[in-house]
C-alpha cells in the first residue's frame, strides 16, 4: 500500500480531547499509518491486529468510533462489527482492499457507517473520521429538535428513539438521521447526491452507501419492504417519504441496491415523474 508515513513520533494536537479511536488492522504498516495520522489529528488510538483482540479492547474500553479492517485472521470484519453492535450503536469505518460492490453493499448492511477501499488517503481517512462523528454526536439535529410523526411513524430526536404503530424501531445511527431528514421534509423528492450531503455531511463518497441506507431502512418501517408504501423511489431524481400511504409498487428490494444504471436509484417502489406532452422523463 503506497501511503505516506507520518512522522514516527507525531506532536498530538490535545490528543485524545477529540474522541477515542479504536483501529483494527492486521497490517502492521497500514496500521501505524493509520494510528499516527490520527494521533495528529488530537484522537487518543487503541490497535488490534485481529477480530478476538479487537473485541477484548472494544469491551474494555469503549471506543467512540471503530476503524475496522474487513479481511482479519480468525474473524473477519463483518462478525467483528455484528459482535460490537450486540453491545450498542457505535460508529464504524470499514477498511478493505477489496473494491467489489457485494463486499460494499454488505459491510453498510452490516452496519458500518462508511467503507474505504485501500489505497486509500490517511487524510482523507481523518475527515471520514471526523464527519461520522461529528453526525454520531449530533444528538439533537439543528433544523427542528422537537418530536416527529406520520405515516405511523413516531421520531423524538433527542431520546434517539423511533417507533412504527407504537412498536419501537432498531435503527442505527445513519438510519436514524435518514429517517429524521425524511420526516421533516414529507412529500419532497431528495436525489442521492443531496442526501449524503444533507444526512451524511458529504460533499464526496460512494452514492451507494444511499441506497443501501434507503433499502434498510424500508425493511424497518414499511409493513411490506417489497411493496413500500412510505418511502418511495421517484425515476430519475431519488426518494420521497409519502406519509399518506398509497398502493404499493411491486419491488425486488434485495436487487435494489446495485440501482438503477441510467437514473441512477434503485427500482423499488418507483413514483414515475410524468413527462411533459412530447417529453421524456428526466
Amino acid at each position: 500500500m503506497e501511503i505516506t508515513r507520518p512522522a514516527r513520533h507525531p506532536a498530538p494536537v490535545s490528543q485524545g480531547a477529540r474522541g477515542r479511536v479504536l483501529v483494527v488492522d492486521d497490517d502492521p504498516t497500514v496500521a501505524e499509518v493509520v494510528v499516527g495520522y490520527l494521533h495528529r489529528a488530537g484522537y487518543a488510538v487503541e490497535q488490534a491486529g485481529d477480530g478476538p483482540a479487537a473485541l477484548t479492547r472494544f469491551a474494555a474500553h469503549r471506543p467512540d468510533l471503530v476503524v475496522l479492517d474487513l479481511m482479519l485472521p480468525a474473524m473477519d470484519g463483518f462478525e467483528v462489527c455484528r459482535r460490537m453492535r450486540e453491545h450498542g450503536p457505535v460508529p464504524v469505518i470499514m477498511l478493505t482492499a477489496r473494491g467489489d460492490e457485494e463486499d460494499r453493499v454488505l459491510g453498510l448492511e452490516t452496519g458500518a457507517d462508511d467503507y474505504v477501499t485501500k489505497p486509500f488517503s490517511p487524510r482523507e481517512l481523518v475527515l471520514r473520521v471526523d464527519s461520522v462523528l461529528r453526525r454520531a454526536r449530533a444528538a439533537v439535529p439543528a433544523d427542528g429538535a422537537g418530536p416527529l410523526s406520520g405515516g405511523g411513524l413516531s421520531l423524538d430526536p433527542a431520546a434517539r428513539q423511533a417507533c412504527r404503530d407504537g412498536r419501537g424501531l432498531a435503527l442505527t445511527l445513519r438510519e436514524f438521521d435518514l429517517l429524521a431528514f425524511l420526516l421533516r421534509h414529507p412529500g419532497k423528492a431528495f436525489g442521492r447526491e443531496e442526501l449524503m450531503r444533507e444526512v451524511w455531511g458529504w460533499d464526496f463518497g460512494d452514492l451507494s452507501t444511499v441506497t443501501v441506507h434507503i433499502r434498510r431502512l424500508r425493511g424497518k418501517v414499511e409493513t411490506d419492504p417489497a411493496r413500500p408504501r412510505l418511502i418511495r423511489t421517484v425515476w430519475g431524481v431519488g426518494y420521497r417519504l409519502d406519509l399518506e400511504e398509497g398502493p404499493g409498487t411491486p419491488a425486488d428490494a434485495d436487487r435494489a441496491g446495485a440501482g438503477d444504471r441510467r437514473d441512477g436509484v434503485d427500482p423499488a417502489a418507483a413514483v414515475p415523474v410524468v413527462p411533459p406532452t412530447g417529453g421524456r422523463s428526466r
